[in-house]
C-alpha cells in the first residue's frame, strides 16, 4: 500500500483553500534552523550540566516534530496541529490546539516587540508568504553566521591553547572546576522548565508545510536536520562555552557569548549580539504572525475563531488572524515601559504553557493516528515517528513534568495557578462558540 491510498478521504483541509504554494526548500530549511538555534545561556546556574538538559530537551522536542513530520507526510495542512486535532479529536480538540496555540505567540510576541518591529514585521507578512519566507530566510542566517563565526573562533582558541584572562582553555575547566555538576544536581532539574522553552517554534515547521510545493520530500530533510542542528547549536555551543572560561566566570545578567568576546577585548561584543537578539526577535514576532494567522483562519472555517480570521487578501495571506495577533503584541510596546522586568517573566511562563499544550497536541494526536492505522488497516507514510507508541508516551510524561517542575519556581507558581483561569477561558469560549460549529466545509473535504 502507497502513502498516497494510506487514507480514503480526500487529501486537503477545508481551510487550506486558497494559499500559494509559494515557500520554497530554501525556505523551509531555514525556518526549521531558526526553530533550533540556542544562545547557551543558564551556564551560571548549572555549569557544564547545562549542555546534558539541552541535550536530553532537544531529544524530546525532535520527537515532538518527527511525529508531526509523520503527519505533515500523510496529510500537509496549513492547519497543521489544529487541522490534525480536529481529525483525531473532533473540533473540540482543534479548538484548544489553536487557542493555546495562540496564547503561546502572542504572549510571546508581547515580550518581544517594539513599536518599530511590529510596524515592519506586520507589513511584509501581509504582502505575502513569500517575503514571509525571505524574511525568516534571513533572520536565520543572520543567527547562523553569528553563532558559527563565534564557534570558530572558540574552536581556533583552544586550538592554539590561546589564553583569556590568563587562563588556557580545554576540557579541564569542565573537569576541573566543580566538574560537570558543579553546583549540584537539583540547579541542573530546575532549569529544565526554563531550557525546553528554547526549543519553541519547531513546530512551525508544520504549518508551513500547507504553503510548500513537494512537502513528502523537503519535509523529511528539514526535520531530520533538526537533530544535528540542536547537536551543534545548543548542546556543542554550551560545551565549547565551558571550555573557554570557568563556569563561574558568567553570569545571568550578561549573554556568555558577550561574556567571552568581552574577556578577549573584542570591541562592541554588546552591539553585535545586540544585533542577534533583535533578529531573533523579529524573526520570534513574524514567526508568530504567520503561524497564527493559518492556524486562526483554519479554526475560523469551523465556527471556533472568530469569522474574520478567516477572512484572506488578495495576496492570499490571512490577514484577518494576522491583524487579531498583532493587536495583542501592541500591548506589549506600553508593557515594556510600564511594568517590571518580573511582569514580562509572568507573560514568557503563559508562553510556555502554550507551549507544552500544543506539543502534547501533537504527540498525542500522533498515538491516535497510529491507533487508526492499526484499526482500519493503512499503512504509514515510510518516515516515522520511531519506536511508536513508547517514544509518545515517554515524551508526554516529559512534558508532564516539565509542568510539575514549574512549581518550584517563584514566577512560574504564579503561572500554574492561573492555568485554572485559562481552562474557564477555554470552557467559556467553547460554549460561546459552539453553536456555529458548521464542519459541512470539512466533510466535503473528506474530514
Amino acid at each position: 500500500m502507497t502513502e498516497q491510498t494510506l487514507t480514503p478521504e480526500a487529501t486537503a483541509d477545508a481551510g487550506d483553500a486558497g494559499y500559494h504554494k509559494a515557500l520554497k526548500p530554501r525556505h523551509v530549511n531555514m525556518i526549521a534552523i531558526g526553530g533550533a538555534i540556542g544562545t547557551g545561556g543558564r551556564l551560571a546556574q548549572a555549569g557544564p550540566a547545562l549542555a546534558i538538559v539541552y541535550a536530553v530537551c532537544g531529544l524530546f522536542a525532535f520527537f515532538v516534530v518527527r511525529a508531526l513530520g509523520e503527519l505533515i507526510l500523510y496529510r500537509p495542512s496549513s492547519g497543521a496541529f489544529v487541522s490534525y486535532a480536529r481529525e483525531f479529536m473532533g473540533e473540540k480538540g482543534a479548538y484548544a490546539a489553536g487557542w493555546m496555540h495562540f496564547l503561546n505567540w502572542s504572549t510571546t510576541g508581547i515580550a518581544d516587540i517594539t513599536a518599530v518591529a511590529l510596524a515592519v514585521v506586520l507589513t511584509l507578512n501581509l504582502v505575502s508568504v513569500k517575503l514571509f519566507g525571505e524574511m525568516e530566510f534571513w533572520f536565520a542566517i543572520v543567527k547562523v553566521a553569528a553563532l558559527v563565526l563565534f564557534m570558530v573562533i572558540g574552536i581556533v582558541l583552544l586550538a592554539t591553547q590561546t589564553p583569556i584572562d590568563g587562563v588556557a582553555g580545554g576540557p579541564q575547566l569542565i573537569t576541573g572546576h566543580g566538574g560537570i555538576f558543579p553546583a549540584g544536581l537539583l540547579p541542573m532539574v530546575m532549569i529544565v522548565q526554563g531550557v525546553v522553552f528554547a526549543y519553541a517554534s519547531v513546530e512551525l515547521v508544520g504549518v508551513a508545510a500547507g504553503e510548500t510545493e513537494n512537502p513528502e520530500k523537503i519535509m523529511p530533510k528539514a526535520i531530520n536536520s533538526i537533530m544535528w542542528r540542536i547537536a551543534v547549536f545548543y548542546v556543542g555551543s554550551v560545551v565549547l562555552l565551558a571550555m573557554l572560561l570557568p563556569w563561574s566566570s558568567y553570569t545571568k545578567d550578561q549573554s556568555p557569548f558577550v561574556t567571552v568576546l568581552s574577556h578577549l577585548g573584542v570591541p562592541a561584543a554588546d552591539s553585535v549580539m545586540n544585533l542577534v537578539v533583535l533578529t531573533a526577535a523579529l524573526s520570534s514576532l513574524n514567526s508568530g504572525l504567520y503561524s497564527t494567522g493559518r492556524i486562526l483562519r483554519s479554526m475560523a472555517t469551523a465556527g471556533s475563531a472568530p469569522k474574520f480570521t478567516g477572512v484572506m487578501n488578495r495576496n492570499q495571506v490571512p490577514y484577518g488572524g494576522i491583524l487579531l495577533t498583532a493587536s495583542v503584541c501592541v500591548l506589549g510596546v506600553g508593557l515594556n515601559h510600564l511594568v517590571p522586568k518580573e511582569a514580562f517573566d509572568i507573560v514568557l511562563n503563559f508562553a510556555a504553557i502554550g507551549i507544552l499544550a500544543t506539543w502534547a497536541i501533537i504527540v498525542l494526536c500522533h498515538l491516535l493516528f497510529v491507533r487508526k492505522t492499526k484499526r482500519d488497516g493503512l499503512e504509514r507514510p515510510s518516515f516515522r515517528l520511531p519506536f511508536s507508541p513508547y517514544t509518545e508516551i515517554v515524551t508526554l510524561v516529559f512534558l508532564a513534568a516539565v509542568v510539575v517542575l514549574m512549581g518550584f519556581d517563584e514566577t512560574g507558581r504564579i503561572t500554574l495557578t492561573a492555568l485554572p483561569v485559562i481552562a474557564l477561558a477555554l470552557v467559556a469560549g467553547w460554549f460561546a462558540v459552539r453553536k456555529r460549529i458548521d464542519m459541512r466545509a470539512f466533510d466535503k473535504a473528506g474530514l
